[in-house]
């Protein structure tokens, strides 16, 4: 059996912190996961426009696998600037990589970005964009405890028709084991079971973390594609998540947690992994707590609780959202 922790936070795996900044103005922000120490990680990515920076080094048949933070940012490829702002921020605090005596550390900061330029924010920013400068703010002011719904990197969102935002959720076993995500939606599919106000995520719901709202009768779902998502824009959808955990689990494992988490989107939204969105799932490991049993079934085991913590991530972050210019949020359209 397996229940919220604490704070029902990625946070809840000890060792991280959140850290998060926007800017009003450009309607954007920035979201970081600090690690206390470098810590194991692996990367999928579904969707069929994404938008990364230093995934690859995540594959688990190269040199490092061990991330000192990852990035979520706003902005479409302008916050693929965010990364190096953290990067500045680690290396004075002498974290990194060790190459050589006498050489920097390198930190390891791989990221992912969505779309949300066309929100209504100003975005004439000028020659360099906002985002190194926001990616420092935010992991300096990195926390156990943070903000949902219009914060960080979810501050700008949609997800379909309604606004979108930054969720997290986590899941504790009655053996010890803590996994946690955390998600920025800004997806082309809609969160919402057609023609109802109830969460496509709702079976995974714990104590009406995303509003308690169920279906109240059976109803036959219209096969097509939903009337609201968003329009099939090119490059302007994306849903970013992570996945935390605190087992000591091997980076192969990592990726194959990685692959199972994805699932979450596709219990949380409709249509997903579509070639307008960039879905990508980050997994990390801090390794604190020894994995018992048979190994690939306790894999097994954490990659379908980590999916159920992406679908409840998501729902809360669109539930905790608040309306932005024209875009509505879900508690404004539903009450």
């Amino acid at each position: 059996m397996a229940r919220p922790g604490a704070r029902n936070l990625i946070t809840d795996v000890a060792g991280l912190r959140i850290g998060q900044a926007e800017d009003a103005r450009i309607r954007s922000g920035v979201t970081v996961l600090l690690a206390d120490a470098p810590a194991a990680a692996a990367v999928d990515i579904r969707g069929g426009a994404p938008g990364t920076s230093g995934t690859d080094a995540l594959d688990p048949v190269n040199l490092v696998g061990a991330v000192d933070a990852i990035v979520l940012s706003g902005g479409s490829a302008f916050g693929l600037d965010a990364p190096s702002g953290v990067m500045s921020w680690l290396r004075a605090e002498g974290r990194g990589f060790a190459l050589a005596p006498g050489a920097p550390r390198v930190p390891i900061v791989p990221g992912a970005i969505l779309f949300d330029l066309t929100n209504g924010g100003d975005k004439d920013w000028g020659d360099a964009s906002p985002y190194r400068v926001l990616a420092a703010r935010a992991v300096a002011a990195a926390s156990q405890d943070f903000a949902l719904g219009n914060a960080g990197a979810g501050f700008g969102a949609t997800a379909g028709i309604y606004k979108g935002g930054l969720g997290s959720a986590s899941a504790v076993t009655a053996d010890g084991l803590t996994v946690g995500a955390l998600a920025a939606v800004n997806s082309l599919g809609s969160p919402l079971i057609p023609h109802s106000d109830v969460f496509w995520a709702f079976p995974f719901e714990q104590d009406g973390e995303f509003g308690g709202r169920r279906l109240k009768a059976d109803q036959a779902l219209d096969l097509d594609l939903p009337t609201d998502m968003k329009g099939a824009r090119p490059q302007e959808n994306t849903t970013i998540a992570i996945v935390a955990t605190d087992a000591d689990v091997t980076r192969v494992e990592l990726a194959r947690i990685a692959i199972m988490a994805a699932d979450g989107f596709a219990r949380a939204l409709r249509p997903v992994h579509t070639p307008f969105d960039g879905d990508v799932v980050f997994a990390l490991s801090t390794a604190r707590t020894a994995l018992g049993g048979v190994r690939a079934r306790e894999v097994l085991r954490l990659g379908a609780i980590a999916a159920d913590c992406i679908a409840r991530s998501i729902a809360r972050g669109v539930y905790a959202a608040q309306t932005l210019g024209a875009t509505r949020s879900y508690r404004d359209i539903f009450g």
